[in-house]
């Protein structure tokens, strides 16, 4: 991780909001964000969560077809420790579990969604480019 920046230092900035990662550092927790928010079902939680708001657990688990409840779990835990969804329990019988986007959770699925938009506009070319590809032989293990 970087330093504070300069700009921070004059203003009085809080640290962590100062605070920039370095995604080539092994060590930086960055890497572990990139990982929750790239993740096959962490992106199709956060751009489900953008495009329908609010979602009980179950109804989030149908949009985001093919997701286990327990890795849909898993992500919507890992999310809402960096700070990208809210989770708010209801005390009722049986409890009512809901989520949703926190703002910096809106800042980061707008620029995933964008990524998923890509990629289904441009899934023809990709699948050209794939068939295009010459076949490569296995490698052999070094004996």
């Amino acid at each position: 991780m970087r330093k504070r920046s300069e700009t921070a230092r004059r203003t009085g900035g809080r640290a962590q909001d100062a605070l920039r990662g370095d995604l080539y550092a092994p060590q930086c927790p960055s890497r572990g964000v990139l990982e929750h928010v790239t993740s096959r079902w962490g992106v199709l939680a956060l751009v489900a969560l953008l495009e329908g708001g609010t979602h009980r657990f179950s109804a989030l688990r149908r949009k985001v077809a093919g997701v286990s409840e327990k890795m849909l779990s898993q992500t919507l835990q890992a999310l809402e420790a960096d700070g990208f969804v809210q989770r708010e329990v209801f005390p009722e019988v049986p409890p009512r579990v809901e989520y949703t986007l926190t703002p910096l959770g809106h800042e980061v699925a707008g620029r995933v969604k964008g990524l998923a938009e890509w990629i289904e506009a441009n899934l023809g070319r990709i699948l050209t480019a794939r068939e295009q590809r010459p076949v490569r032989a296995p490698r052999r293990e070094a004996s």
